[in-house]
């Protein structure tokens, strides 16, 4: 990055296309999850993807290095549409799974959809709300960056060792994108709780644990039916 491309940005800002591709899949995976558990709801989700996507993809053509209060309440309506659709499939699968209803590998294979999407959509939640979001994030200064919601291993390997000091923040000014999110989604949905990645905040102890909680519920209920059908 030159020192005049990107003006005002710590670091080089971040790309809009990963965020955007995982949405994509989160609701193409929603797309195809069983019609006994989208129902009709799929069109609203398909549709309002495809609108958000739109005007994300005009609000940053390439990459996140300008406020933009339009893309920004997009990319939310995306996250909040998908989330709360997969609540929905959530609980009907939960049901069928306690009834014993459905074909199995297709409510299995259901299940697995709605873990994923899970992973991706609380990804973006945590990539949103952490020190402002993804502008702010690369851009303000760090002494005046709003508080963090999450410490990263980055962000206190500044007195470890040469070759690992060499990517803390204090050194590189490392800042986390998307990606390191989604790790950090998918991680606490399998291990139900933090690894790496520590919650700083009481609201990211809240999404964390509504998380993990939906994500015990469903691997636990898949488990039982999973050893229902074999026994």
């Amino acid at each position: 990055m030159t020192s005049s491309e990107y003006a005002g940005f710590r670091t080089r800002p971040e790309h809009r296309w990963p965020v955007l591709i995982c949405l994509a899949l989160g609701a193409l995976l929603y797309a195809l999850l069983p019609s006994d558990v989208a129902g009709e709801l799929r069109y609203i989700v398909i549709g309002a993807s495809l609108l958000c996507s739109i005007a994300m993809v005009i609000a940053h053509p390439t990459r996140y290095d300008h406020d933009s209060r339009i893309g920004r309440a997009f990319a939310l309506a995306f996250v909040s549409i998908l989330l709360v659709a997969n609540q929905v499939a959530f609980v009907l699968l939960v049901r069928q799974l306690l009834d014993g209803q459905g074909s199995g590998a297709v409510t299995l294979l259901g299940a697995a959809q709605v873990w994923a999407i899970n992973v991706i959509g609380y990804g973006a939640v945590y990539w949103e709300m952490d020190r402002g979001g993804p502008v702010a994030r690369r851009r303000d200064p760090r002494d005046t960056m709003q508080p963090a919601d999450f410490q990263f291993p980055q962000d206190s390997d500044g007195d470890a060792v040469s070759e690992v000091k060499r990517r803390s923040s204090n050194t590189t000014d490392w800042t986390p994108g998307y990606i390191d999110y989604l790790y950090f989604s998918a991680s606490n949905a399998m291990a139900f709780s933090p690894t790496d990645v520590m919650p700083l905040s009481v609201r990211a102890k809240l999404f964390m644990m509504v998380q993990a909680i939906s994500g015990f519920l469903l691997l636990a209920l898949v488990i039982a039916r999973s050893v229902n059908i074999l026994g």
